[in-house]
């Protein structure tokens, strides 16, 4: 288990241990399905405080291999699914949070940079034997040809460059091209999962992401119900916690 190759459970552990916690497990459900598909390259852009952040977490303890994440779902939605066994824990998974590399660094040629540094790192740490070079794309290629093993991305805050370097177009460039060598036509990529603040085709300059579905408020199919909260799970906690639901909605 490694910090951004297979990171295990415990941010997913804390949301369902928290006083307030809605299952939101049936997303696992709409991603099993665009496995391996060409709809396999979704980005969701939503505000803040929408629950970006923990689908990241739990996708990341769903699919993520060298653990058994059975026991924390279970008597989830999700565990009731026919599809639940069959994709847990068989993936190598990278959760990355681009804000964490942005604010490291200065400037995009040194973030790409610690990026690509520390997710080499932890390949080469876990797959010796066919990881012998310093390229991001090359080394995955590489742990996919001789194992078969692919893997699923999950990126945060991916669009973190756009909101702090808004003017810097040569930046925007460079990054834009970084993900597009990484994840478009790579047969090593199963499912590639993106969140933001920004829409993704306010972006398409040079066309780098036009593979990826952007699931916005304004075009929410299919994923709406997994980002915040519907009405009705806004009943059922008043309803946990003896709060007056007509009165939260003239809130």
């Amino acid at each position: 288990m490694g910090i951004y190759l297979n990171p295990g459970t415990i941010e997913f552990q804390e949301s369902i241990n928290s006083e307030i916690y809605v299952d939101k497990t049936m997303l696992i459900e709409r991603t099993n399905a665009a496995l391996r598909t060409k709809q396999k390259y979704m980005c969701i852009s939503r505000p803040r405080r929408f629950g970006k952040s923990m689908a990241v977490d739990m996708l990341a303890a769903y699919y993520g291999k060298d653990y058994d994440s059975a026991p924390l779902f279970d008597g989830l939605e999700i565990s009731h699914c026919e599809t639940f066994s069959t994709h847990l824990n068989k993936y190598n998974v990278f959760k990355i949070n681009m804000q964490e590399f942005l604010s490291m660094t200065q400037n995009v040629d040194e973030m790409l940079k610690v990026l690509q540094k520390r997710l080499i790192k932890e390949l080469k740490y876990n797959y010796p034997e066919y990881v012998d070079c310093d390229n991001l794309v090359f080394a995955m290629q590489d742990i996919f040809s001789y194992t078969g093993q692919s893997f699923i991305v999950l990126i945060d805050e991916w669009d973190c460059l756009f909101r702090e370097y808004k003017q810097d177009e040569e930046a925007q460039r460079k990054y834009l091209d970084f993900l597009r060598n990484l994840l478009k036509d790579k047969p090593y990529v199963s499912l590639c999962y993106m969140t933001g603040i920004l829409p993704i085709k306010k972006y398409g300059t040079h066309s780098a992401l036009n593979m990826f579905k952007e699931i916005s408020i304004l075009n929410p199919t299919p994923l709406e119900e997994f980002m915040g909260f519907t009405e009705k799970e806004v009943q059922d906690l008043c309803l946990k916690y003896d709060m007056d639901y007509e009165k939260m909605k003239d809130w």
